[in-house]
């Protein structure tokens, strides 16, 4: 059985297979189950918003934490590029 290590993951853009691999005491149904949470209910805020997944528990919550990164996805975003504002110059 090879070891692999854990590497911290964006749980709202991860899939079912980087999730089981990256996240201690998940396998398949639990991760079938964040990737469906996160589909009808949209990206995850904060990593204690987990809970709300069915299977997913303080423990396992606390075991994962550190490889938890909570990353809104942020579609049609605009970008403003405020460095040549016209008040500052003279």
């Amino acid at each position: 059985m090879a070891i692999t290590q854990a590497a911290p993951i964006n749980i709202n853009t991860a899939d079912v297979d980087t999730i089981m691999e990256n996240l201690t005491n998940i396998g398949p149904v639990k991760a079938t189950a964040i990737v469906e949470y996160r589909e009808q209910n949209g990206p995850f805020k904060r990593a204690e918003d987990l809970l709300a997944v069915k299977g997913i528990g303080e423990k396992t919550l606390e075991a994962n934490r550190d490889n938890i990164i909570i990353d809104e996805i942020v579609e049609n975003a605009e970008v403003i590029d405020n460095s040549e504002d016209s008040t500052t110059e003279k």
